[in-house]
């Protein structure tokens, strides 16, 4: 279930109107900002004696700590804004290797997912808009829906549910168990995981066997560098186009999104007569 890898990153001269001297003068002006309303808020109060009161230096630190707290919230936001800058639009990966498969295999549209069973997101999206997308696509046949995995290094478990959901394949329960991982996101330990196979019913010794065995970690991570060659570094990340037999190449559509945003891009690639409406 592995697939080809996109690599490598160019040195780019940074644009006009960018880069550090641009951050600089963003955060000095947030700077001058947050000291001019600070003053007009709570013009220091007149000092009569030479020794600074207690009360006064107090409200001096209050009032910087305030300005740490702007600046930091500032900071944040631009991180944040530039993340969402290098966010890809477009990507075309190779999915001529098996994976879960959920749709005819000839239907219009296919959706590749990126995914973390740890990640409350992706949990949202699995619960909040999958159940959409399965009832009024894939069960229609104007879908194929791929799963692929991005198990996020701050997600001590993820690698591990994952592996849980491919030995859960083996016996015809992927998706299930894929429910049951995201339903029980926050106890992903193996001891948990055997569990949750237990509930579904599977031959315990065989499941038990599969995830001690590690076979599918290297495939796991292939998705992974899959992935971080596209330049999609969160989960869930999409992609959608029009199903070829083996590569894709769609839009981006980056988090837990509503299924109206996932209608809009569906509906852009099929024919009118299979238009959901």
């Amino acid at each position: 279930m592995a697939a080809g890898r996109q690599s490598g990153s160019r040195l780019r001269r940074p644009h006009a109107g960018s880069g550090p001297a641009m951050k600089t003068g963003i955060l000095g002006f947030a700077i001058l900002a947050a000291l001019l309303a600070l003053s007009a808020c709570h013009p220091p109060a007149p000092i009569t004696d030479e020794t600074m009161t207690r009360q006064q230096a107090e409200a001096i630190m209050d009032e910087l700590h305030d300005m740490r707290a702007l600046l930091e919230r500032i900071d944040k936001q631009t991180q944040a804004s530039a993340r969402l800058a290098r966010q890809p639009k477009t990507a075309t990966l190779d999915i001529k290797t098996p994976g879960p498969t959920l749709g005819d295999d000839d239907a219009p549209v296919t959706v590749v997912e990126f995914t973390d069973y740890q990640c409350p997101y992706c949990k949202r999206f699995s619960q909040n808009t999958f159940p959409f997308m399965k009832r009024d696509y894939i069960d229609t046949g104007k879908v194929r829906w791929l799963v692929r995995d991005l198990p996020l290094g701050f997600h001590n478990n993820a690698r591990m549910a994952a592996q849980a959901a491919y030995c859960a394949a083996e016996q015809d329960k992927f998706w299930t168990m894929r429910e049951s991982l995201f339903r029980n996101s926050s106890n992903l330990d193996e001891e948990h995981l055997k569990t949750y196979a237990a509930d579904l019913g599977l031959d315990a010794q065989a499941f038990n066997d599969c995830i001690a065995s590690e076979r599918y970690l290297a495939e796991i991570d292939a998705y992974a560098g899959i992935a971080a060659g596209l330049h999609l570094t969160g989960t869930p990340s999409f992609v959608v186009g029009r199903t070829q037999p083996d590569k894709l190449t769609g839009r981006v559509i980056i988090g837990a999104q509503s299924p109206a945003v996932f209608a809009s891009e569906i509906g852009k690639l099929l024919p009118q007569s299979q238009a959901v409406r």
